[in-house]
């Protein structure tokens, strides 16, 4: 199949991991290729708008082609546009809102006696949702109704996401542990796939949940298939709620720049055209116009961007510039080719050197605008007042740059996410303190945000004062470092320059000899309960002890940043002893992560 050699050459990256990941998304390809043969003749596809993103991960366009998809359309209210295929299809979400889009398209579209519907809920399907098609009467009318379990996706060669925004706010607002169910169900695939972990450590509610999720599974459905050599040594669950300072704080490597100033969506980000037009447009006087903004894919598959992924922003600039003196000096080295041996060689070069040098224009683009929102003064003084309160700097008091964001009108999640840094750094406010960038907020942006901070509240991100538990974390842990090297870092620490995430420190400590043993008291200090099991290998299949590095899955419970990910690769790089593998429910800014616990309440005229 023409399609599917296509698709495997754009996914060979992932297969470039200790882990092959490749093999997990051609199991998902696999079974999403069976639901569409499920459903006979020429077939439309109808899409949830949330799941357009990551499908594009498992399958493109071409494959689907390939199995009879000849039109797709967006879901939306009211009738669906008119087309000849015999078969629609639906992929969905488990939401009742779409459940009356589905049903609209149904009831305008069933007049066509040969047209036949089906439904597949992604990753699952509810009784509650079944239950709505029943009542608006189109149940009748769907030939298939099914789940496709795409639980997990792989997004590069040791990074996972299970694409659900709204983990962290379900789970620790509204206590709702449905995203912790596909958590343990997407930990089964990965074990089916590459074997049993052996050891599994986590910290906090979640894990906790998780880990006793993953046994109850185990016990109702032993493993049918032959038994796999296990790859993955270790399995190590972090609750966000372990370390909501990390998210918080202005990430400062290249890609975690990019997610927090253009947003990263599935592996791509849309930037400004103008940046991007060719030399020749940029000459000729009548060049056109951008109708939109330029995307971009991220991923390892590109080798420049794999070098400048995790750099600090201060190390991408002279990257940049060495890349670019050695491709124009192997591009001259055409004029010193003299024998037709030389010039075939050179041939043979070419077009990795094209490629080379396009790839260093489009980067030195990115950086130049990443530059421009950087070194501005806003900037600046937003990571100057990080650090400071990082430091235990005027953490006690009222913040004076917090008081000009409010004054100026800035846009409130940036306000909050420096206030929820100070509480968390402070051990939490005193009532005044508390009450006055309360009235502040409520005055400046309105009564609908009592429900916000009241969110924030619940989840601990905003509190009162509790016992001093950062300041002895800052300290056990070494999260400050007063020098760092940003260029030719030492430490985890250069990816917030000064700040080393206590996520990928608990990581470092479980990756030493001693284990969590020698941080055991510290570890009892940071809430939630402490999990450490091991799972019983089949007979015949103990780990091998000599497997060097060993793997370890890191699993974020409520989203992740890309310079913490930054900092679990420098680790394996640096230490050695430690391969890692990133799985989140999410992968998250803190602008994102408060973003998911603002309240709005309607108005009356919406």
């Amino acid at each position: 199949d023409p399609a599917i050699a296509q698709m495997a050459s754009q996914a060979s990256h992932l297969s470039n991991g200790r882990v092959d990941l490749g093999l997990l998304r051609q199991s998902l390809r696999a079974e999403f290729i069976e639901c569409l043969n499920q459903c006979d003749g020429s077939k439309a596809l109808v899409w949830d708008d949330k799941l357009t993103g990551p499908f594009s991960l498992i399958a493109e366009y071409s494959l689907l082609k390939a199995h009879g998809v000849d039109k797709m359309y967006p879901l939306r209210a009211g009738s669906l546009p008119s087309c000849e295929m015999q078969h629609i299809i639906f992929l969905t979400r488990p939401k009742l809102s779409n459940m009356d889009m589905i049903a609209d398209n149904i009831r305008d579209a069933a007049h066509d006696r040969l047209k036949e519907f089906s439904v597949y809920f992604v990753p699952r399907k509810t009784m509650l949702c079944e239950r709505r098609l029943e009542e608006l009467g189109v149940y009748g009318n769907l030939t298939h109704i099914e789940e496709y379990c795409l639980d997990i996706i792989p997004f590069d060669n040791d990074l996972l996401s299970l694409e659900l925004p709204l983990s962290f706010r379900e789970c620790c607002l509204e206590k709702d542990n449905t995203s912790l169910f596909y958590v343990a169900r997407s930990l089964m695939t990965i074990q089916a796939l590459y074997g049993t972990i052996p050891n599994i450590h986590g910290k906090g509610p979640c894990a906790k949940l998780v880990v006793d999720m993953i046994s109850r599974m185990r016990r109702e459905s032993p493993s049918q298939g032959p038994a796999v050599m296990p790859q993955i040594d270790s399995l190590l669950l972090l609750d966000r709620s372990v370390d909501l300072v990390s998210p918080m704080l202005s990430q400062l490597t290249y890609e975690g720049l990019l997610d927090e100033l253009y947003g990263i969506s599935n592996t791509a980000v849309k930037l400004p055209p103008e940046k991007f037009m060719s030399q020749d447009e940029e000459k000729g006087a009548a060049a056109p116009v951008p109708t939109g903004p330029k995307l971009i894919t991220l991923n390892s598959g590109n080798e420049l961007f794999g070098e400048l992924r995790d750099l600090n922003y201060q190390a991408v600039g002279p990257l940049l510039s060495r890349k670019a003196k050695r491709v124009t000096t192997q591009m001259e080295e055409r004029h010193e080719a003299k024998t037709v041996r030389q010039l075939k060689i050179f041939v043979t070069r070419l077009p990795h050197l094209q490629e080379t040098r396009q790839s260093v224009s489009t980067h030195t683009s990115i950086a130049e605008l990443l530059k421009e929102k950087v070194f501005n003064d806003d900037f600046m003084e937003n990571l100057r007042t990080e650090q400071e309160l990082c430091a235990g700097v005027d953490t006690d008091g009222a913040h004076p740059f917090v008081e000009m964001l409010i004054a100026k009108k800035a846009p409130i999640l940036k306000v909050l996410r420096l206030i929820c840094l100070q509480c968390i750094v402070n051990n939490g406010f005193k009532p005044k303190l508390m009450d006055y960038y309360k009235r502040e907020i409520i005055q400046t942006y309105g009564v609908v945000h009592l429900l916000t901070l009241d969110n924030l509240e619940k989840v601990n991100l905003l509190h009162g004062k509790i016992s001093p538990t950062f300041n002895m974390l800052r300290k056990t842990f070494r999260l400050t470092v007063d020098s760092v090297d940003e260029v030719n870092p030492q430490d985890i620490s250069y990816v917030y320059s000064g700040f080393a995430p206590l996520s990928v420190r608990l990581a470092q400590h479980l990756s030493r000899p001693a284990g969590w043993r020698s941080i055991d008291q510290a570890l009892r200090q940071i809430p939630g309960p402490l999990v450490e099991e091991k799972q019983s290998l089949p007979a015949g299949l103990q780990l091998k002890k000599s497997q060097n590095p060993r793997v370890t899955l890191v699993f974020f419970l409520g989203g992740c940043t890309f310079a913490e990910i930054a900092a679990l690769r420098f680790l394996a790089s640096e230490e050695g002893s430690t391969d890692y593998l990133i799985c989140t429910t999410k992968l998250i800014t803190g602008t994102s992560l408060l973003e998911s616990l603002l309240e709005e309440v309607p108005t009356a005229h919406s």
